[in-house]
């Protein structure tokens, strides 16, 4: 009896479509019926009201304010200057607005007054004394007008310095070879008054640079690696000074640049 109902249950259940050997998984009747194409229906989120997103929006601002505070007050600032420090720096501008002259800062030096001349055309009437022009030095105090000099800061600032940036690094002082004097053009005899002896005019031979080596206008003017930046240093002269001369002007002028602020009808005259 026991193995005649264990015969009729197995072929109760053969009948009811029960896998026969087949292991895959049979779908779930209501399962299919909620993947199927025509009942699938997209579930998306509720759409926030205007007040929600507006708290949202702020709660982020003070979360991102309170980071950033957090991460200025976490950075590496510069430590302080020291009180001597600021009080040498203080110390220098307090002197380079003492020793500044014709109203520039860059230009250095000392208010001589008038100069009087021991000849007639000779004497400046409010002559300078300058140590440097635009942090250059030069070799001797010059004795000159404020227009010459500063003629020769705006040379320096705007040729000189760029030209010779990436030269000896860079010009250190200029060799100042003649300033006031009072004397004839070229030291001839019968000649008119030169330049000089009006404080309008510098003659300047060399260019120190900073590793301590010079540049001559003796040597470098024809030499092959200096005489391309002198000629364009001479050429930029032309413009600030009235008055350029150098070593293919004339055999006076073979070691040095003549600049004076004579100024023409014509402009400038360059040589």
């Amino acid at each position: 009896m026991r193995r005649l109902a264990l015969i009729l249950a197995l072929a109760a259940t053969t009948a009811t479509g029960a896998p026969t050997g087949d292991t895959r998984p049979v779908a779930r009747p209501v399962l299919a019926q909620q993947v199927s194409t025509s009942s699938v229906m997209l579930v998306r989120p509720e759409a926030r009201p205007d007040d929600k997103i507006a708290e949202i929006i702020l709660a982020r601002a003070i979360i991102l304010d309170a980071a950033t505070k957090a991460a200025v007050r976490s950075s590496l600032r510069p430590i302080d200057r020291p009180d001597a420090i600021l009080a040498m720096g203080r110390r220098i501008q307090r002197e380079r607005r003492a020793g500044a002259v014709c109203g520039n800062l860059q230009i250095q030096g000392d208010r001589v007054g008038g100069v009087p001349g021991r000849v007639p055309g000779c004497g400046v009437s409010d002559a300078v004394r300058i140590r440097s022009v635009a942090g250059v030095a030069l070799s001797q105090p010059a004795t000159i007008d404020c227009p010459t000099a500063d003629a020769l800061y705006r040379w320096v600032e705007q040729s000189v310095k760029p030209t010779l940036r990436t030269t000896g690094g860079g010009i250190s002082s200029l060799r100042v070879a003649a300033h006031y004097s009072c004397r004839t053009r070229n030291n001839q005899p019968g000649g008119r008054i030169s330049e000089h002896g009006k404080g309008r005019a510098i003659d300047i031979s060399g260019f120190i640079l900073r590793d301590g080596s010079e540049i001559t206008l003796l040597q470098g003017w024809r030499s092959q690696a200096h005489g391309a930046k002198l000629r364009q240093m001479h050429r930029d002269a032309c413009g600030p000074f009235g008055t350029v001369l150098g070593p293919e002007s004339d055999r006076f002028h073979q070691d040095h640049f003549h600049f004076d602020t004579a100024r023409y009808r014509s402009g400038s005259y360059c040589r």
